[in-house]
């Protein structure tokens, strides 16, 4: 028996200045465009895995989620919906904040209403514990905001763009993802629109002052358009995606790196014409494996003949943008993915599809770092739409070990007449584990864990270290990074087992002090410091590296290199890099 289901439309608002013939076509893929699709009553998932529908959106509570899920400090997992809740300014609602238990028990924090912001993305949880975020348009100018709300639901609007000489926008216009913290404490986000018309790079401050870092278009082959989320990886930089631009004709899309001063350097252009089986658009950001490398996704291309198109692609790009294509999306598999990849503690990649699967309804996959697709869900599998359809937010690992995601149609009533979205959880049999709401920390610095079963808790280590801790609740504690910590897992021991993180907890090194101050080439250096342990590079001014030689981790002897020049010392670890404080003086 098949029932025919109905999607209601998102209303979509043209971003204001923007040539639409580039990015027209993805911003409709992105949240619209879907009418008159069918369900049909056929389960699909694989053995040991276990699908749950938690809940379905009535309009009221929220509508069509687009952006993924996070974890916050007391366990609940908090998001937004693009329309739906309570507003006197639009018809279908402007969009809400959410709070849900694991378990699916749902809590509206707060409904937009168009002067507030209109099309929430998706939130971070900052280390003062309140969440941040970006709304897609409204606010003062109607070009979007920037917004702080706290747990319990009180929200301020730190910034409203185009407040800067309309209508160009030069603060940017129509941001699309979601923020990052930094290790500065600052937050950092793009916009889609806006200085010259095809976006910005923005540095916002806690206490809401914004600035304007870099503006895109303004360097030879540049792209245009970052709609997807940056990731700040282990060198300290930014790297994330544009939508269209880059170095040739006919192009659609970069990849780029930026740093925190806002210098841009593109890694690599998809180029539509010469080499579509590599994929186009880009729209979500990226994800940096723990091999260092970067993993993404094309919502297009795939297929080598442009005329025919492509279902999307996965693919990998080093720092210095070596770029290989994983997986080449057919259709059946899975089509036009939308959101990042997330890595989770197998190692594996896990991502959606919004298209594609067994009912062309989006699908869940995973995938090996080696290139191994495997799809775990074909949604459409359940009669009257009760499994939702139509993925376009990415995925969260819970540290309870299980995956959560949003549908942007579906309800659990068994109608798919006006149904709103759903809220999903996938059981593949991955342990409890311990994560970080930032990943890497000085010694002597807070370091807040979240996780599991936590009280009660008898040790917390920084890759064999012990730490000073604080439980705080059942989900969340803090510890302080112990001296000689080096950079590795964290584990907390607990009544029941002991928890390991998804990832390393990076321990940046520090430079305190270095004698002597001057002297010529050939002169030997003694840096003091902390966390030297590991050190792979010595750098004086003008790039200049030196031989050394690490004492111990809070010392290293290192010897003045030819041609350095007067200025900082730089020391490279596995986590990370510091410069000194005071220059070296070279004397000639």
């Amino acid at each position: 028996m098949t029932n025919l289901c109905f999607f209601e439309l998102l209303p979509v608002v043209p971003t204001r200045g923007q040539n639409t013939d580039k990015v027209g076509k993805l911003r409709l893929s992105k949240i619209a465009g879907m009418v008159f699709l069918f369900c049909v009553a056929t389960a699909i998932a694989a053995p040991a895995q276990t699908f749950t529908t938690l809940l379905s959106f009535d309009g009221t509570d929220g509508s069509g989620p687009t952006a993924a899920l996070v974890q916050g400090t007391d366990g609940n997992l908090y998001g937004t919906t693009s329309a739906g809740g309570v507003s006197s300014r639009c018809t279908n609602g402007c969009g809400t904040v959410l709070k849900i238990t694991p378990q699916g028990t749902l809590t509206t924090l707060h409904s937009f209403d168009f002067t507030d912001g209109y099309r929430p993305e998706a939130l971070v949880q900052a280390a003062n514990g309140n969440f941040y975020g970006t709304t897609n348009t409204g606010g003062a100018h109607t070009y979007g905001t920037v917004f702080k709300i706290t747990p319990q639901g009180t929200l301020t609007t730190l910034y409203s763009f185009c407040a800067q000489t309309p209508p160009n926008c030069t603060d940017g216009a129509d941001p699309q993802a979601a923020l990052v913290q930094a290790t500065d404490g600052n937050l950092y986000g793009t916009t889609s629109d806006g200085g010259i018309g095809v976006g910005t790079f923005f540095k916002v401050t806690p206490s809401r002052t914004l600035t304007t870092l870099h503006i895109f278009g303004t360097g030879n082959g540049e792209g245009f358009n970052p709609m997807g989320a940056l990731v700040q990886a282990t060198d300290g930089n930014f790297y994330g995606t544009t939508n269209t631009g880059g170095a040739f004709a006919n192009d659609q899309g970069t990849v780029f790196k930026i740093t925190p001063s806002g210098t841009l350097t593109t890694l690599h252009t998809f180029d539509y014409v010469a080499d579509f089986a590599n994929g186009a658009y880009p729209v979500a950001g990226l994800v940096q494996g723990t091999d260092g490398n970067f993993y993404g996704t094309t919502s297009d291309g795939g297929n080598g003949n442009q005329e025919v198109g492509g279902a999307g692609t996965i693919f990998k790009i080093t720092p210095s943008g070596s770029f290989t294509i994983l997986h080449r999306f057919s259709g059946t598999d899975g089509g036009q993915p939308l959101a990042g990849l997330i890595q989770a503690t197998d190692g594996n990649f896990y991502g959606t599809t919004k298209t594609g699967g067994t009912k062309e309804f989006g699908t869940v996959f995973k995938i090996t770092p080696g290139g191994t697709l495997t799809t775990l869900y074909s949604f459409g599998s359940q009669s009257g739409c009760t499994d939702g359809y139509f993925p376009l937010a990415g995925l969260i690992q819970d540290t309870n070990g299980d995956l959560y995601g949003t549908t942007a149609g579906g309800t659990t009533t068994g109608t798919c007449q006006q149904s709103n979205g759903t809220v999903f959880r996938l059981s593949v049999g991955l342990r409890p584990f311990v994560s970080f709401m930032r990943s890497s920390g000085k010694v002597g610095q807070t370091v807040q864990i979240l996780g599991q079963g936590l009280t009660g808790a008898t040790k917390v280590s920084f890759n064999g270290a012990n730490a000073a801790f604080a439980v705080k609740s059942e989900t969340y504690l803090t510890a302080t990074v112990p001296a000689g910590a080096t950079t590795g897992f964290v584990t907390v021991a607990t009544p029941g087992s002991t928890l390991k993180s998804n990832q390393k907890f990076r321990v940046t090194p520090q430079i305190s002090s270095f004698s002597p101050t001057t002297g010529p080439a050939d002169t030997t250096v003694v840096i003091t410091g902390d966390s030297l342990t590991g050190t792979t590079e010595v750098v004086f001014a003008c790039g200049k590296k030196a031989t050394f030689t690490v004492d111990s981790d809070t010392q290293i002897t290192a010897t003045v290199p030819a041609g350095a020049m007067t200025g900082a010392i730089n020391v490279v670890t596995p986590g990370g890099h510091v410069g000194s404080a005071s220059s070296f003086t070279v004397i000639p």
